[in-house]
């Protein structure tokens, strides 16, 4: 089953694991889990990163993504589309093309973000 992993899921998953729901680890530590990261989460921790608001440098990164065995989904100009007739549940653009990203894709967000469930046929794990 594929999954996307959530800026801040991957985060924690990486610095503090026992921040994840129980229900959100199991579905990432699934033996079928297809586990990705939307390319806007890169982009979202590297932006971040740039202005101090996080510590997790390009080398964490990286080698989160090998040790977590994820796969980085590309943000294509299909899930950009989707954004038109979006509901404005977030301000936050990052949040809102995970969103987009997992509609057009129609796979489950992992993510402790309560205003995700709040999209119509968005289905979130946590």
């Amino acid at each position: 089953m594929r999954l996307l992993i959530d800026t801040v899921t991957f985060i924690w998953a990486l610095e503090s694991p026992d921040r994840i729901s129980r229900k959100g680890k199991a579905a990432l530590e699934h033996p079928e889990a297809e586990r990705e990261m939307s390319s806007i989460s890169l982009s979202e921790i590297a932006i971040k990163n740039a202005i101090g608001k996080l510590g997790l440098s390009q080398e964490d990164a990286r080698i989160g993504i090998e040790d977590l065995q994820v796969r980085i989904l590309p943000y294509t100009s299909r899930h950009a589309m989707r954004l038109f007739g979006l509901p404005l549940h977030h301000a936050d653009p990052f949040d809102r093309q995970i969103v987009a990203q997992a509609l057009s894709e129609n796979i489950p967000v992992v993510t402790s973000d309560e205003k995700f469930s709040l999209y119509k046929g968005l289905r979130v794990i946590w």
